[in-house]
């Protein structure tokens, strides 16, 4: 298969024994990178063109929370628009965070942490990235982490999304629902919970999906966020589960141990410490990119071979 010259990639260092891999030059995407912002992490990057775009949560230096839109020729050297996205549409919004976009046949849809009296799912889409429609949100309050499926399930939109409360959310479950128009969502199912702290610490406190779901020949391959609550508060680590093709409620294996955990300097110093927290993915053929959010402070990407990842799934099940 001939590979994609433009995809952001790095080949493993020499001597590295992980399954993934950090781009040698983290982070990406500074703190600063447009001209109001205090902290720019927590964002979408999906194919477009000749090139990539990208939803981009930026909280400002008042710290309000949006997003907005971005393009790159490369996946790694960003144009940032400095005004956040405006939704046709006119829906309430107190704020926007935490970005998802996931294309489905031609349209691009993305969901985000919407503030409607406390936190729910926000769905809009875009056809071009540069006009943007704001729809009905998913669920009553209180959610987070909406990441739609790249295309339909047994004939439905499909929604990952993790239940919460209006605080920190010292808990939290991955759960799944179906919708037949993106409007109304139903038929929830729980997927997984976060472990017992025996059987593996990192992911004990709550777990959340995180970049949108790879479809493999072993199953919906789904990287996601765990959580561990320390004497030093919240630390945030990647794993990834396989998920059943056709009932993806049915967890076929996923991580004990970690992908990747706070250890760089980035990653462990910032807004929040101690984070590490996936929202997207690219492939290339075998190729995994994967931008995350560190310390919620910059954006970052870690690398590795989907072929990879799903056999470390399954030799390392919890």
């Amino acid at each position: 298969m001939k590979q994609n010259n433009n995809f952001p990639w790095q080949d493993r260092p020499a001597g590295c024994n992980e399954v993934m891999w950090r781009k040698s030059d983290n982070p990406v995407i500074d703190r600063y990178s447009i001209p109001t912002s205090n902290s720019i992490f927590n964002s979408a990057v999906v194919p477009f063109g000749d090139g990539y775009a990208g939803v981009f949560r930026c909280d400002n230096r008042a710290v309000q929370m949006n997003i907005f839109a971005g393009h790159s020729a490369d996946g790694v050297h960003w144009d940032i628009e400095h005004e956040p996205i405006h939704f046709e549409g006119n829906k309430e919004s107190d704020y926007k965070y935490d970005p998802r976009v996931t294309r489905i046949d031609d349209r691009f849809w993305i969901t985000w942490c919407n503030g409607y009296h406390g936190p729910t799912i926000g769905i809009g889409y875009t056809d071009d990235f540069k006009t943007f429609v704001q729809c009905e949100n998913a669920f009553l309050p209180f959610n987070r982490n909406g990441v739609l499926f790249p295309e339909k399930i047994n004939g439905k939109y499909a929604m990952l999304s993790r239940p919460s409360d209006n605080g920190h959310t010292p808990f939290g479950d991955i759960w799944l629902s179906y919708s037949p128009d993106m409007v109304y969502w139903g038929e929830h199912r729980h997927v997984m919970s976060p472990s017992r702290f025996e059987d593996s610490a990192w992911q004990c406190t709550k777990v959340g999906a995180g970049a949108v779901p790879i479809r493999t020949s072993e199953g919906w391959l789904m990287f996601y966020h765990g959580v561990i609550t320390t004497c030093n508060g919240f630390r945030y680590s990647m794993g990834a589960a396989l998920l059943d093709l056709d009932d993806p409620s049915k967890v076929i294996a996923r991580t004990q141990p970690y992908l990747l955990a706070p250890a760089e300097m980035y990653e462990m110093t910032g807004d929040v410490p101690n984070v590490v927290f996936p929202c997207s993915a690219l492939t290339d053929g075998d190729r995994v990119a994967v931008y995350y959010g560190a310390a919620d402070t910059s954006v970052c990407l870690a690398f590795g071979y989907i072929s990879e990842i799903v056999e470390f799934i399954k030799r390392n099940s919890l």
